[in-house]
């Protein structure tokens, strides 16, 4: 028998002697703590979670599974003639159990959805699958659920509905036991389209995974990727910032003036069984994995990918949890490329190659703290009135800045062909141009005058309709914002912030889309060097 007893309050307890009784041989119960005393019997909580009865000779009576809630309400008690043995109250150097698993949640091609969110995706065909997955970790009396799902997020956009994270908590509450504070799902921000019954599956994920846990060594690191993102967010010279989206066009390169940075750090937690077997990977990254694929189908994009990658890098049923880091304004590299076919396909390998190879740098430990911390903050609602007007006068200026022209699209592009392959004689072959010279007349190059101008004109009235479509998409997500906070009254939003720790890992999180500044300012200033945030994580707002 080998039992854990650092922590125990008492040597020996009814004749008892518990240091003997630590080295005794046979028993694959690990990681135990002596909790009560009953009639002169010792019970033993073990996390795997098994109690061991032993009576007041030393003898096992019983191995029988049970709970550790069943008797926290002893925690605490000193011991005493009745014999009772306290509950070993630090558990952070106690063994740390875990258990995994993922459930398919892929759209079926009979469901479909008109929402605008998924307008480029063909739900009819399926690329990759989707999948949510379960961690689940446990230490003594502190457990934590990690959950992540292949979709935009889990409330106010795309297709899982709002009640999805209460459902889930419910469930795992009702059947499980498990604390609902202690459960947090991180949305990867893909645009993949999940089946309709996606809450049902995420109860079976973590049910599976709750029952599957065995003791594991951890470990924790990082990784370095700076080929696959960039930010999406332009400064212009003109002090205003413009967007890199397909939802328009983009800004006129002499416009720019900078763009923001990357974060290029993938963190990492580790989780592999006693026999060195791997368990479970967490990788902390930043961006949109919103690529695509060639053939329009539904997909988990690059993240999806990756996890592939790595999954099968690792074998032994491995499974890879993408946890989405502060990637508001972090695009997939080369997001607006028109001369190929998006694929986030290598980008995701490349991402799960910079993972898979800072794994092997990862040392693991059999213990590490497990904490779990959760707290609901009230956020003002913003008043965007001014915001929508300061816009809505942009776009009036816009609109009266259209100047008349000639052209139309069709004359447009044969002359702007011409006259940027032959600036100098555009219109004619040079001979005719030298011939109206010697002629003493200029017709051609009257014509040509003319032509410039129409093309300039001309684009610049393109520059303008771009940036109304700009303005036109911007100004319609402020509008539905401001009826949003409008019908709320603008009172106050609660916000969930969930924190764990898994020894010197620090995960935070945030339940929208935060900028990536923002992520990388939190980790510059943090205590711990292996902390990160997560946004999209427990609700969307």
């Amino acid at each position: 028998m080998s039992l854990f007893l650092r922590g125990v309050v008492a040597r020996s307890v009814g004749g008892v002697d518990l240091a003997g009784l630590a080295t005794a041989g046979g028993s694959r119960c690990r990681g135990v703590a002596p909790c009560l005393l009953a009639n002169r019997g010792i019970v033993f909580i073990c996390v795997s979670p098994w109690t061991l009865n032993v009576d007041s000779s030393g003898g096992i009576n019983t191995l029988e599974q049970t709970t550790l809630e069943a008797l926290s309400s002893e925690n605490g008690r000193e011991v005493g003639e009745d014999g009772v043995v306290a509950v070993m109250k630090d558990w952070s150097s106690a063994p740390v159990m875990a258990g995994v698993a993922k459930v398919d949640i892929t759209n079926t091609h009979t469901e479909h959805t008109d929402d605008p969110l998924y307008a480029n995706i063909d739900a009819g065909t399926i690329n990759d699958r989707l999948y949510v997955k379960a961690l689940v970790l446990k230490q003594g009396e502190t457990t934590v659920v990690l959950i992540t799902v292949d979709a935009v997020a889990i409330a106010e956009i795309g297709t899982i509905s709002e009640g999805y994270l209460r459902h889930v908590r419910e469930e795992l509450k009702a059947g499980l036991g498990i604390d609902p504070d202690s459960v947090l799902i991180n949305a990867s921000h893909c645009h993949g389209i999940v089946c309709s019954d996606i809450a049902e599956r995420t109860v079976q994920a973590v049910t599976e995974a709750w029952k599957t846990m065995v003791a594991v060594n951890v470990g924790m690191g990082c990784g370095y990727e700076d080929r696959i993102m960039e930010n999406r967010r332009l400064r212009l010279k003109n002090g205003r910032e413009a967007d890199v989206r397909r939802a328009y066009s983009l800004v006129p390169d002499e416009e720019v003036e900078a763009v923001g940075p990357v974060d290029t750090e993938i963190g990492i937690l580790k989780l592999e069984r006693e026999d060195g077997s791997p368990l479970a990977v967490v990788y902390h990254f930043a961006c949109h994995p919103i690529q695509g694929v060639p053939n329009g189908g539904n997909t988990a994009d690059l993240s999806g990918f990756a996890s592939t990658l790595i999954e099968a890098s690792l074998g032994n049923g491995a499974v890879a949890l993408f946890v989405q880091g502060c990637a508001a304004d972090i695009n997939p590299v080369s997001y607006k490329r028109v001369d190929s076919a998006p694929d986030a396909e290598p980008l995701g390998y490349l991402l799960g190659l910079s993972t898979v190879q800072a794994l092997s740098n990862i040392e693991v430990r059999s213990t590490g703290a497990l904490k779990v911390t959760r707290e609901t903050i009230a956020l003002p609602r913003a008043d965007l009135t001014q915001e929508i007007e300061t816009l809505e006068e942009h776009q009036n200026e816009l609109l009266n800045s259209l100047e008349p022209t000639t052209l139309n699209l069709k004359s447009f592009i044969p002359l702007l062909i011409k006259y940027n392959l032959s600036p100098e004689y555009p219109s004619h072959s040079i001979h005719r141009y030298l011939h109206e010279e010697k002629m003493g007349k200029e017709y051609l190059l009257h014509l040509d005058r003319e032509n410039r101008k129409s093309i300039d004109a001309y684009k610049r009235n393109i520059y303008v309709m771009e940036e109304l479509t700009r303005v036109q998409v911007n100004l319609g997500l402020l509008k539905k914002h401001q009826a949003r906070n409008a019908a709320s009254d603008l009172k106050p939003i609660e916000v969930e912030l969930v924190g764990i720790r898994v020894g010197d890992f620090i995960l935070t999180t945030f339940p929208g889309e935060l900028p990536v500044e923002i992520g990388m300012n939190i980790k510059r200033r943090a205590k711990h060097k292996l902390t990160y945030v997560s946004g999209v994580t427990n609700g969307y707002i």
